[in-house]
């Protein structure tokens, strides 16, 4: 389902716990978690290292850190100015329900640098009901919506 934003200002989602940590910083993600992650990915399976590498960063990414461990991480890829796509954005299995994941995208809607954006997209398989709680809806116009995708590119070592 591919979903769109206005990303209002107000969330009902719960903070995280105390202990979770969200930065910017780059010098916090670490690309073994995020590869291991992403690599096993329903849209990312098998994705290069190299690759994750390079798409950290040319993104505005985002870590959730936990005792300084990396337990969550998202990504923006936008012009700062009127567009942004969320991707990759996951919290590892045994730190679910606790509200990080929306800690994370509370953290980026309301980053300095995407302030203003005219639109906001993502594509996502099954957790419509996380990006609702933050002002994200499907879009209302899907016959405008056009893509170019090779969803096995991983797989075919390309």
């Amino acid at each position: 389902m591919k979903l769109l934003s206005r990303c209002g200002p107000a969330s009902s989602a719960p903070p995280p716990p105390e202990p979770v940590r969200i930065s910017f910083d780059p010098a916090d993600l670490d690309i073994g978690v995020i590869h291991g992650f992403l690599t096993r990915a329903y849209w990312l399976e098998g994705i290069p290292r190299e690759t994750v590498e390079r798409a950290v960063q040319g993104s505005l990414c985002v870590a959730a850190l936990e005792d300084e461990r990396q337990v969550g991480f998202a990504r923006v890829i936008t012009d700062r100015a009127t567009f942004a796509y969320l991707a990759d954005v996951f919290v590892l299995p045994e730190h679910r329900g606790q509200g990080i994941a929306s800690a994370m995208l509370r953290a980026l809607q309301d980053h300095p640098e995407l302030q203003g954006l005219r639109r906001w997209a993502l594509f996502t398989r099954d957790m419509q009901p996380v990006y609702a709680r933050l002002g994200w809806e499907p879009y209302p116009h899907p016959e405008r919506l056009m893509v170019r995708e090779v969803p096995d590119i991983y797989r075919r070592g390309s």
